[in-house]
């Protein structure tokens, strides 16, 4: 479908001088998704009262920048290349998490890409930390590895100011992990956003995104994911290759963990003693073992990129953070601009309980490790994907939906969405620079929206 005409700032229903406060009284059954102005991005010649408004906004920055320069009371800029060379500093840490097996050149052309389109506002960091076989020693141990990481980088960085997360596969697993560990909590404020719903617990969780919480000390912007398996792997829907092949699916589980190491059995859900919540359930909300969905609400802006079709390491489903009853058949024509696009809505945060571990989940769980078949695996999943929903969806998600049915390769779904290689994997392009874009209109709202004001969806 093409993507309609819409002005370049978000109307007053999205950008208001108030929070938005969500209808939290949905049942987590409803499909409350909704077309987001996310879909479409201003082409040029459309933007004149932002244009407008950004022109005098830049020459009262000169003027005052300039009335410094002279001042003897202010000798903050000795001269105007030092002034130049201030504004060229980033301020804006965008961090690119590579998948299993992978490593930073896996970002190679996504990196140019984002360079080029974002400038020298962004410094554009791809992990180096958790290269190849790396990527077998858990999550958790991953997720640590990259918040070190990028601790360094910040420290090395003074300008920086705001952070972003753009992660591949398995790396928006690990990115998620790594953003709990680097969270810090502003306990003093009152005031909170509604995009998180609360939950009917004593434990209020809510959003920081206009509220001063931090990710390694910065404002964090964008957390957005390609193709990752949020919801854990399984059987034909959410791993096809296996082909819902009866006895693939019954070994699948217990051999992962040969070749995978201890990240198959948490893909698989497996890990850990049979009477404790799997690490994936864990992550899915704010538990002893991290803030884990109140580090998530500190991003003003979720995204999931996930590929409708065609990828055989991780399925529609578990991409995108929906049941099977949502998958809903997309268009086949991609939106304009953004080749292989085919659909873009927002989900707002939903009121559920928070994710729970009951009893009959501990024995399907045990059944699944030790006599595992087709029929308690799906089970096990069943729950535990229910559980896991029950908790994401508390927060608000904009989900792009991805297919290369039109692609030359459309088998290597799975690396074209990150363009892995770009002589292999290139029928990509459009989704990069559709992640660019948003980016770049995020960066656009953030400069020119005051402070206190809500800018997400």
């Amino acid at each position: 479908m093409a993507a309609s005409s819409q002005p370049c700032l978000y109307s007053g229903s999205r950008i208001a001088r108030h929070r938005t406060t969500y209808n939290t009284t949905s049942s987590p059954s409803s499909n409350s998704c909704s077309p987001s102005p996310y879909s479409s991005y201003p082409r040029p010649g459309h933007c004149w009262n932002f244009i407008t408004f950004s022109g005098i906004k830049i020459i009262w920055k000169h003027q005052s920048l300039k009335a410094q320069v002279l001042s003897t009371a202010q000798g903050n800029f000795s001269s105007p290349t030092a002034m130049t060379n201030m504004e060229e500093k980033p301020d804006h840490l965008l961090v690119l998490v590579h998948g299993i097996m992978g490593s930073p050149s896996d970002w190679t052309y996504c990196e140019t890409e984002l360079k080029r389109r974002l400038g020298k506002k962004f410094l554009i960091y791809a992990s180096s930390c958790n290269m190849y076989t790396k990527t077998f020693t858990g999550i958790e141990g991953a997720g640590k590895r990259l918040a070190d990481e990028v601790m360094e980088v910040v420290e090395k960085t003074e300008s920086l100011k705001k952070i972003s997360f753009l992660a591949h596969s398995l790396g928006g697993l690990i990115a998620r992990y790594a953003v709990a560990v680097l969270y810090s909590p502003n306990n003093a404020s009152s005031h909170h956003s509604k995009d998180i719903a609360s939950s009917t617990g004593t434990n209020l969780i809510t959003s920081c995104s206009s509220n001063n919480c931090l990710i390694a000390g910065l404002e964090a912007i964008n957390f957005i994911t390609l193709a990752t398996p949020h919801l854990g792997v399984r059987g034909k829907k959410q791993l096809p290759f296996l082909l819902g092949v009866q006895f693939l699916e019954k070994i699948a589980a217990p051999i992962a963990p040969i070749f995978t190491g201890q990240t198959g059995s948490q893909l698989f859900l497996t890990d850990g003693r049979a009477d404790k919540p799997p690490l994936l359930l864990q992550m899915a909300s704010d538990c002893d073992e991290g803030l884990f969905l109140s580090a998530l609400g500190a991003f003003k802006h979720r995204v999931l990129y996930a590929n409708v079709s065609y990828d055989h390491l991780v399925g529609w489903r578990t991409s995108s953070i929906r049941r099977e009853k949502e998958l809903v058949k997309p268009p086949r024509q991609s939106l304009d601009g953004y080749e292989h696009i085919v659909n873009v809505e927002y989900c707002p945060p939903i009121l559920s309980e928070s994710p729970d571990f009951p009893p009959e989940a501990a024995k399907a769980k045990e059944a699944a490790q030790n006599e595992a078949n087709a029929q308690n695996t799906a089970e096990y999943h069943e729950i535990m994907e229910e559980e896991m929903i029950h908790g994401l969806q508390q927060l608000g998600w904009t989900k792009v939906d991805v297919s290369f049915h039109s692609a030359f390769w459309p088998f290597f779904a799975h690396y074209c969405i990150q363009v892995k290689n770009e002589r292999l994997h290139n029928d990509g392009a459009g989704v990069v620079a559709h992640v660019a874009d948003a980016i770049k209109q995020h960066e656009s709202l953030q400069d020119s929206t005051p402070p206190y004001v809500e800018a997400s969806y």
